[in-house]
């Protein structure tokens, strides 16, 4: 059986999802047929990443 990939905007969707919190990670795991620890995890990495998407762009200055 081999692993199914999931492209990086299905993940930030889904982890975005569950950072709402409108639905369980049970509703969400089922709707997206991806396992709910998974979810977690892409929920996890969304978080710890989102302070750097505002250092982009940012120059320093001389």
């Amino acid at each position: 059986m081999s692993r199914k990939k999931h492209s990086k905007e299905l993940k930030a969707r889904i982890a975005l999802d569950a950072i709402k919190g409108q639905k369980t990670m049970s509703e969400l795991a089922s709707e997206y047929r991806v396992h709910s620890n998974q979810i977690g995890r892409w929920k996890k990495q969304l978080l710890e990443s989102a302070p750097d998407i505002f250092n982009r762009g940012k120059r320093q200055r001389d």
